[in-house]
């Protein structure tokens, strides 16, 4: 199978423990995914399958929509409720319209120093390995955004919210910054990933689901359709001679998307067969050819 599925992740599976589900259940090796997910968080995991994988190279800044809560009172060395805590409980009065006014200071492009418990590198080696150690964490706060945060309300010692933030944000340094500026202490209790570039919630499906559905030999019901991949790239139809040129990777003219950089082939409605690239003019070369492509 050549395609993509909207995993609806469960929590207490890492990102790479539903790619290897997904690869036992499809029976192929050639799985991948597109942005990965703490194991404590659930929703939107896109997996890729089969010569689609290789459309993971469009999707590496994807933007990311969130909805959670936040719990104050104290923070943790992982930033989430799975860690220990690192500051003595307090009891807090949450007031809405203060924490409104204190997540605006989020938005935009802020600083953010990512969490201990993350996979960014220190000389070499994953900084969630140093923390398991004992060992130091000192992370450079890198620039990231957030274009919305929203705090929807509040519930005791919790908030909830929703977020869209550009990729490489942490919404768990995002709770625990948000504890320090209101003197408390906070962490991450709960996360779930909503949207992933144009992959939603609604398009999301359980393993139970592909499971059921492999077994009725109907993938193609819960995969993307092709054409609803990479809507920032327009779409063409190749007749049979275009698309036997674009198979062999022969340039071949797009007359009707003549200022188009790049553009989505497809013989048929659903078989996706080539990324092309536009070289001259009216000429496009198929950069990325998809060799039995579709679901």
């Amino acid at each position: 199978m050549n395609g993509v599925l909207v995993i609806d992740k469960p929590a207490g599976l890492t990102s790479h423990d539903v790619v290897n589900r997904v690869r036992r259940i499809l029976g192929q090796k050639s799985v991948g995914h597109l942005g990965t997910l703490d194991p404590s968080a659930t929703g939107v995991l896109p997996v890729v399958t089969g010569g689609l994988t290789r459309l993971a190279q469009f999707y590496l800044h994807s933007e990311k929509s969130y909805e959670g809560t936040i719990h104050f009172g104290f923070a943790t060395d992982t930033y989430d409720a799975d860690g220990e805590a690192t500051t003595p409980q307090q009891k807090v009065e949450l007031d809405l319209e203060e924490l409104r006014m204190r997540a605006a200071e989020f938005r935009g492009n802020i600083q953010q120093v990512p969490p201990p418990f993350s996979a960014k590198k220190i000389a070499g080696v994953r900084a969630y390995k140093l923390a398991r150690r004992k060992q130091e964490v000192a992370l450079q706060p890198v620039e990231v955004e957030i274009k919305e945060f929203a705090i929807l309300g509040v519930e005791g010692n919790n908030c909830n919210f929703r977020a869209r933030v550009a990729s490489g944000t942490y919404m768990r340094s995002v709770a625990h910054d948000l504890g320090q500026k209101l003197g408390c202490g906070a962490h991450l209790k709960l996360l779930r990933r909503t949207a992933v570039a144009e992959f939603g919630i609604e398009d999301a499906h359980t393993l139970e689901d592909l499971q059921e559905a492999t077994q009725k030999g109907s993938v193609g019901d819960v995969a993307v359709h092709p054409r609803k991949l990479l809507p920032q790239f327009p779409c063409v139809t190749a007749n049979d001679e275009s698309a036997a040129m674009i198979r062999s990777g022969r340039a071949v003219n797009l007359p009707e998307l003549s200022r188009e950089r790049l553009v989505k082939v497809f013989y048929g409605q659903r078989q996706l067969i080539a990324i092309a690239t536009r070289i001259a003019g009216t000429l496009f070369h198929p950069g990325m050819v998809f060799v039995d492509s579709g679901s």
